[in-house]
């Protein structure tokens, strides 16, 4: 038993020790499959605050000859697996952080350096017939298994941090992608690698220089995409246990949509659960300072793309030519896709689009843009309130002003004349009614679609809200079409009343308002 060679079950058994803990041990059932494969390297990258370092510690509790965890597993769901005692406890384990062995002053070489002089002291006290002269680590691990044909499991946690210390330097990138290729590939002695980190594998070029790993990522999590975060029905159990409100956990936590299931920040579920309380609890970590500078920045257009974000729309993106470091950028898209992998957007692999995830996240664009100089488009955030208000009280004439005011302010971002950006911009001017309500853009109802309708989220008494908008036509005709058109429909079951609302402007850029309430 060692520091990185053959660790104990500690860690993982804090875990479960944990107040709350969420049985994840299948994970093992699925990289029992990958033992002494071909397929049998594996990178598996997931933002911060959503386990890694957990399924790290519980890899390496399960696998390792050095403690004996059959009491710590024995009422997990892994114990029932049929491959559950074949693994158990088999293998001589390698795990170690990366984070731990370097920093910004650091060369990789000295890091290779670190690393290779502390497991080769530990390989020395536990194999000490092998011959260690030349202190090559590759050449030992030969060694140890052709005299003991027990393989070894790799298991890395942070493996990505060099390309966030060192952002800028690719030839340390790439001295350090050698020494984990020449660690892994074709290597006998190697049973499973398992890597993990916030950024899959860097490519250079067309080409990965570690192609034999597969990656599981948040645009394409695959198989393992139940055990990326917390799922609806662990959520579930959590709020009933702790008597919070599914609704409001789902409203903060939920939008991960990870291959087509709906995935909960565990960090924040967790947090919101003992604290009792519904909150911002991400991290100020470097990832939100990542954030901040790429909106600062506004480059590629991204003060647009960010704006309809804000908005609740759904942008298209090309994750393909993102390079997974934080600074080669070509285009828009490569930037969105780096903050896909930070957690700070979410991806649908069909359609191709990414959008903010939930209240929790979109708090954090906020915070963003309230410190970088996006004046107009705070502006429409903190008038917002008023703006319902003057819904709710039939102040058509407050209306019409405000959001005027709003679509003035914000031509450059859009084309003026454009009923999409100005759906944006009526979506922004009532953001602080997503605490009460689910915005839906272009919702099927009746006999067409609305521009926008703001549905009531479940145990809230609010009226639903339908807003219908016309260029070079009249109010009037906005709210006959909603009625004509049965657009408050979607809304029967879900509220006793609702809010019509027609907006319309001419080429002389003057809005007009007419607001109507109708029971459902």
């Amino acid at each position: 038993m060692g520091i990185y060679l053959n660790p104990d079950n500690d860690l993982f058994a804090r875990d479960v020790r944990s107040e709350i803990y969420v049985d994840k041990s299948m994970l093992i059932s699925f990289t029992n499959k990958k033992v002494n494969t071909n397929t049998a390297c594996m990178c598996v990258s997931r933002p911060r605050r959503f386990g890694k370092s957990m399924a790290a510690n519980m890899l390496a509790a399960y696998y390792s000859k050095g403690s004996d965890s059959s009491e710590l597993f024995s009422k997990l769901k892994i114990s029932g697996d049929e491959s559950y005692k074949e693994h158990l406890n088999k293998y001589n384990v390698i795990k170690f952080t990366v984070h731990n062995f370097l920093n910004e002053w650091i060369s990789v070489a000295d890091f290779i350096k670190k690393v290779t002089e502390r497991i080769i002291s530990e390989l020395k006290e536990e194999f000490p017939d092998v011959n260690y002269d030349d202190n090559d680590l590759i050449y030992i691990l030969e060694q140890i298994y052709v005299n003991c044909k027990v393989p070894f499991i790799f298991i890395i946690d942070e493996w990505d941090c060099i390309f966030r210390i060192k952002e800028n330097d690719k030839d340390e990138q790439k001295k350090y992608l050698d020494f984990i290729r020449d660690l892994f590939k074709d290597k006998s002695y190697s049973a499973l690698v398992y890597m993990t980190g916030i950024l899959p594998i860097k490519k250079y070029g067309l080409h990965s220089a570690l192609n034999m790993f597969k990656e599981y990522s948040m645009t394409k999590q695959g198989q393992l995409k139940e055990f990326t975060g917390f799922t609806e029905s662990e959520v579930r159990k959590l709020c009933e246990r702790y008597n919070m409100s599914y609704e409001d956990t789902r409203q903060w936590y939920d939008g991960y949509n990870v291959d087509g299931i709906s995935i909960y920040s565990p960090c924040s579920v967790t947090q919101a659960m003992m604290e009792q309380s519904f909150n911002s609890y991400w991290n100020a970590t470097e990832t939100y300072e990542a954030l901040k500078k790429y909106i600062v920045l506004d480059i590629f257009g991204l003060h647009d793309k960010v704006t309809r974000l804000i908005a609740g729309e759904r942008i298209p993106v090309d994750a393909a030519s993102f390079t997974n470091d934080m600074v080669t950028f070509s285009c828009a898209d490569d930037i969105l896709t780096l903050l896909i992998h930070l957690g700070y957007l979410t991806y649908d692999h069909e359609s191709r689009t990414v959008w903010i995830p939930n209240n929790e996240v979109r708090q954090e664009y906020i915070t963003s843009i309230k410190v970088s100089g996006w004046e107009n488009v705070m502006q429409l955030i903190r008038q917002s309130e008023e703006l319902l208000s003057a819904v709710m009280s039939f102040d058509e004439e407050r209306v019409s002003e405000l959001l005027e005011q709003a679509h003035q302010d914000n031509v450059s971002l859009f084309e003026y004349n454009d009923e999409n950006s100005l759906s944006c911009v009526v979506a922004l001017a009532f953001y602080t009614a997503n605490k009460d309500y689910v915005f839906q853009r272009e919702m099927p109802s009746g006999k067409g679609r609305a521009d926008l309708t703001l549905i009531p989220r479940k145990k809230s008494d609010k009226p639903g809200i339908v807003i219908e908008l016309k260029y070079n036509d009249t109010a009037e005709n906005a709210i006959a079409q909603i009625k004509e058109k049965n657009y408050a429909d979607s809304l029967r079951g879900l509220a006793d009343k609702a809010f019509l609302v027609g907006l319309c402007y001419d080429d002389s850029k003057r809005h007009k308002c007419k607001i109507e309430q109708i029971d459902l």
